[in-house]
This record gives structure tokens, sequence and C-alpha cells, in this order.
């Protein structure tokens, strides 16, 4: 997988004549891709320094713990005139986790939960990508947390593009998916005197990301 590297260098694909394949919609009407989109074809990472993947979870029913894993690799490819070709890999390490107390996190990656001793990396995989709205991809993939994986859909929403004054060229997606914990054997859990669950079975995984063009081998 690719590092984030500050000095990479930085090139436009040139233009392709390809023309673009419509998604078809829910309701069946057809979805073209934003044919701007198309000079955006190719390999990108993301930028650790200006992104979060991140979680939440309900706790003791009344609040919301919120986190981020601070360390990943990724390597992603973007077809802005043919969706369903992009793809993307993440690799997260399970120790970095961080909620901002330093004991909760200590329990996170012990084996009540993330066991990072045992399973050092948490996955994801994507196998399909669908164009569903103007600025919103539909990513299924595979996630896979302590040996266990499981499918998972993630909607994406196309934020911009733009050159930062370094020269890099930079894109934005918003995403967001919610899974239930138990489907990755994270079934610790404590019952409440007034009943219910100390940690909610449901956890919304959060991705706020800034991409990167990784230089072409040319």
């Amino acid at each position: 997988m690719n590092l984030f590297s500050r000095s990479s260098l930085l090139r436009r694909p040139e233009p392709r004549t390809e023309e673009p394949i419509a998604a078809p919609t829910a309701a069946g009407a057809a979805v073209l891709p934003d044919p701007r989109l198309a000079a955006l074809t190719g390999e990108w990472m993301i930028d650790p320094a200006h992104s979060r993947i991140g979680f939440s979870v309900r706790h003791a029913m009344v609040t919301t713990v919120r986190g981020a894993f601070l360390e990943y690799e990724s390597r992603l490819y973007f077809d802005g005139r043919r969706p369903e070709r992009s793809r993307a890999d993440i690799s997260l390490s399970t120790a970095s986790v961080d909620t901002g107390v330093e004991q909760r996190d200590a329990h996170l990656t012990g084996r009540d939960f993330l066991d990072a001793g045992r399973h050092p990396r948490m996955t994801f995989a994507s196998t399909a990508v669908q164009l569903v709205g103007k600025d919103v991809y539909r990513m299924t993939g595979d996630l896979t947390i302590r040996g266990m994986t499981g499918p998972v859909v993630l909607d994406l929403t196309y934020i911009g593009y733009v050159t930062d004054p370094f020269g890099y060229e930079r894109v934005g997606f918003d995403g967001t998916t919610t899974i239930n914990r138990s489907d990755w054997g994270l079934t610790y859990n404590a019952r409440l005197a007034e009943g219910g669950a100390m940690v909610s079975e449901r956890l919304r995984l959060q991705f706020d990301i800034a991409a990167i063009r990784t230089p072409s081998a040319d």
C-alpha cells in the first residue's frame, strides 16, 4: 500500500475520449457522471493531516462517545467517467484509536474490543462502486475486524476539488455507514441497573476524506 508523502510530484491525466456509462437510480432514472470529474481519474491516497476516519457509539444510553484512528495507509483509484471502476483499500492501525481518554483507549485496544496485540490491523477493501446521485457514490466493500470479514455499504458524497498553494491536487469526500459491532466479534458489554446496555450494538463509522493525487509512473 502507498504511504502518504508530501514530496510527491503531481501530474494531471490526459483527457479520455471514452463515453461515460449512466448509472441507474433506485427509481430507474439514469444518473450520468459529471463530465468535469473525468479529469480526476487516477490514483489518490488519503492525506492523514487533513482527514478523519472516526466512529461514534451510544454510551450508557444517554451520551455518545466519539473517537478516531490516527494511523492508516490507503490506496484509492477514482474514475470520474466510469465510477464503477473506482476502488479503495484502507488499512488502519487498531492501536492508534483515540477517544481523548487514555483509560478508555486502553480498554478499546485490549481483548474486550479490538485486541490490537493479536489483530494490529483493521481493513476495508471495496468490491463495488455505484453512482446513485449527482454527487453521491455508494461503495460496497469488505470490512475486516479481529480477523472477521463482513460486507458494509458506504455512502460517499463528493465535496470538491482544488489545487492547493503547494501544487498538490486534492479531492474531498464525506462518507458514513452504520454497523452492528457484534457481527465482527465485538460483543463485550455491561448491563445497566435501569436496563439496557452500557455500549450500543450500533456503531457509526465516519469518513471525512481529503485525498491527494499520487504521481503517475511514467
